[in-house]
């Protein structure tokens, strides 16, 4: 008895021909490597279908193509390889390759004082395209952060100056007494208001280098933001976030202004889009603001 041949349904010819600019599949499980660690990643893998009169795609042979992503680590290089075999398998169907990864970036992050440190992921997506001889990095990177209000911190020390006039008018200042004032919740009568703030990082990467910057380009961020959110901490630790948050006053026009300014001066970026949002603790909205350079979605 002869083995029946398998039916191959996608072979067959669409009963519509109509060229189509994506299909794929979305969310594929799989492990990826990154800076020597081995992380929890989804994939989202596509081709164009430019033969119109082609019903459907090979997704098996997009899927098997993903294998490669567990056994080597990330970077431009490997992302173009996996496009091209996306394509060489499409030999005649397409003419656009996609992939992008979804994972979450896990760095030990120090204290500010004490020798303590915790882990702190950072949700981070590299989308990449090829088309012809075109080849596309795009990096999306989220960063939270502290942010206390320029407006609240001056509201409040305005009250601190009122209280100081009421409880010491027509007196004599004591040196002692201004001391014990201030440490007292009778002095220090109001707070600025702070609210934890992500800054949502999108980046263009220069193609010719053969790295991914993610660590370099979160440091960069967190420099120029000032108020990184910390993981364990001591008492020495609190107190020096509150005086970086003192001193370091922002509204979510200033953290797009300094993002801006700092990734012009990150390596191997090509251009980017900067969306900071300030969880407001005073309103029940957020705070927004946007900065781009020499950006064009692709």
């Amino acid at each position: 008895m002869n083995a029946l041949t398998l039916p191959d349904i996608a072979a067959q010819a669409s009963r519509q021909a109509l060229p189509l600019e994506w299909v794929g599949m979305c969310g594929i499980a799989l492990p990826v490597l990154f800076d020597g660690q081995r992380l929890a990643a989804t994939a989202d893998a596509g081709v164009s279908l430019d033969d119109g009169e082609a019903r459907g795609i090979h997704m098996s042979r997009l899927y098997l193509a993903l294998e490669i992503l567990e056994r080597e680590p990330l970077s431009p290089a490997l992302f173009k390889r996996v496009l091209m075999s996306f394509l060489s398998s499409h030999e005649g169907l397409s003419n656009s390759a996609y992939l992008t990864i979804h994972t979450e970036l896990l760095l030990k992050r120090p204290a500010l004082i004490s020798s303590l440190a915790g882990w702190k992921t950072y949700p981070v997506s590299i989308e990449t395209h090829l088309k012809n001889t075109m080849f596309h990095v795009e990096l999306k990177i989220d960063v939270p952060y502290s942010s206390t209000c320029p407006c609240s911190a001056a509201l409040s020390r305005q009250l601190i100056q009122q209280q100081f006039v009421d409880d010491f008018a027509n007196r004599t200042l004591l040196h002692a007494d201004v001391l014990a004032w201030l440490g007292s919740t009778k002095g220090i009568v109001a707070t600025p208001h702070s609210q934890r703030s992500t800054a949502h990082l999108r980046l263009r990467l220069n193609t010719f280098r053969d790295d991914l910057p993610l660590i370099a380009l979160i440091n960069d961020a967190e420099a120029a933001l000032g108020t990184a959110v910390q993981t364990a901490v001591k008492r020495a630790d609190e107190q020096a976030f509150a005086l970086a948050n003192g001193q370091n006053l922002m509204f979510c026009e200033d953290a797009a202004r300094r993002l801006n300014l700092a990734l012009k001066r990150s390596s191997g970026i090509e251009g980017f889009h900067v969306r900071v949002v300030h969880a407001e603790s005073l309103h029940a909205h957020d705070a927004v603001a946007e900065s781009g350079w020499n950006w064009k979605a692709a």
